[in-house]
């Protein structure tokens, strides 16, 4: 299993929208996470810069980040598109985060 951990930027003033929108999030986008080895994915906001942070269980195939050929993630990404800093594409401009500790 691998942990992945990338960070994504909200535009200022949808810190609630963007929770709203997580807290009702498709059943289609959480089956297709699962199905792809997607588990224990959180998402966290640094409030302060609008910076979210999310750490994922990758158990084999693709990540979330990987995924924006599905239909159910274009759309998805679409929905989003309008509260994130994003690409042309709609997908969020997301950077990588390199692992530097982990404690079990």
């Amino acid at each position: 299993m691998t942990k992945i951990a990338f960070k994504m930027k909200l535009l200022p003033g949808f810190q609630q929208e963007y929770k709203k929108r997580h807290d009702e999030v498709w059943p289609e986008v959480s089956a297709l996470l699962k199905e792809s080895g997607v588990s224990d994915y959180s998402i966290f906001l640094e409030e302060d810069t609008n910076t979210l942070f999310a750490v994922q269980q990758q158990t084999s195939g693709p990540s979330s980040q990987d995924l924006g050929q599905h239909p159910v993630i274009k759309k998805w990404w679409a929905y989003m598109a309008d509260i994130m800093e994003t690409n042309a594409d709609n997908s969020p401009v997301s950077t990588t985060l390199k692992m530097v500790f982990h404690l079990d």
